[in-house]
């Protein structure tokens, strides 16, 4: 029995669909839980190496990695990357039971308005793969636009990490947020053509050779810009807060990933208009879920506070 390859590529999908929502669902509780243990360690006056809720945290980091390495491998990253808005609220709702942060009436319709916004996205992101072989990868690897663009991410990787970082970091927390969704830029098609080139490395082609080499160019990348992600990460929840720095973090890596998949990947070549109007929309009602979650965050008001206004007598 032949298995149609439509039905194959919607399985796919699916299964990287759902891997994808419960990844960005564990990626949403990280950076509580590093923060829970580096709080816990500053209040023992010890490393946040010896607390077990920060490695329960970064567990959580690494489980979430690899599930975005196989949704990202199983469907589009232009439909992957915006699911990670399904993080943000999750991760507010968690930090205002473990941190104690304030989440008002404002804040819950910003988590309302986060997963509505990621359900646009899905249903308007593009469907198709614009690359399925590692050939293909090849050659959009050496497309000059391509890599004129990582030319100048590196550039500005160095300069923020080299100069800016030691100064404004623990006070602009764009700096940090920047860092990390620049080397997004690295991770999200790293992710994707490993497993594009981990398809021809076990086979008989005479190829495979310079699909190994590929691999562990690939790998190297990968794990380089995750470290410093890594790194970069809990430098900024020692200074911000944790679900302040998730709403800025997302923005800005979902930004720059989409456009780095976009220049790669080619996956917004067969979108329509009315889709692209679609995930235009979704993009800015997820960024105004989330400004009405972290922005309004100590704007104190309830339910309570409403009340009728008394009637003038005439």
């Amino acid at each position: 029995m032949t298995l149609d390859p439509k039905e194959s590529t919607g399985n796919s999908l699916s299964a990287g669909l759902c891997i994808a929502v419960l990844s960005s669902l564990v990626n949403g509780s990280t950076f509580v839980l590093q923060k829970k243990g580096i709080l816990q360690a500053q209040k023992r006056g010890v490393s946040y190496l010896t607390e077990c809720v920060w490695w329960s945290g970064t567990l959580a980091m690494a489980l979430g990695q690899v599930g975005n390495f196989l949704a990202y491998n199983m469907a589009p990253a232009a439909l992957v990357t915006p699911l990670g808005a399904l993080g943000v609220p999750f991760g507010s709702l968690l930090a205002s039971y473990m941190l104690q942060e304030n989440l008002n009436v404002l804040g819950k319709l910003g988590c309302v308005l986060s997963c509505a916004g990621a359900a646009v996205l899905i249903i308007h992101a593009p469907k198709s793969e614009n690359v399925s072989s590692r050939m293909e990868l090849e050659e959009k690897l050496g497309d000059p636009v391509f890599l004129g663009y990582l030319c100048v991410i590196l550039l500005l990787l160095l300069l923020l990490i080299l100069w800016v970082a030691p100064v404004h970091g623990h006070t602009n927390i764009m700096v940090y947020s920047t860092i990390c969704s620049l080397l997004g830029s690295f991770t999200v098609p790293s992710s994707k053509g490993v497993g594009l080139a981990a398809q021809d490395v076990f086979t008989g082609d005479p190829s495979n050779q310079r699909a190994l080499c590929l691999l562990g160019l690939l790998l190297v990348t990968l794990a380089s810009s995750v470290l410093i992600q890594f790194t970069f990460i809990n430098k900024a929840l020692k200074h911000f807060d944790s679900s302040v720095f998730g709403a800025v973090y997302y923005v800005t890596f979902t930004t720059l990933v989409t456009l780095a998949t976009a220049i790669l990947f080619r996956e917004w070549s067969d979108v329509g208009a009315v889709d692209c109007l679609g995930m235009l929309c979704g993009f800015v009602t997820v960024s105004v879920g989330i400004v009405l979650l972290e922005v309004f965050k100590e704007f104190t008001w309830s339910w309570n506070d409403v009340k009728k206004a008394p009637r003038k007598k005439d």
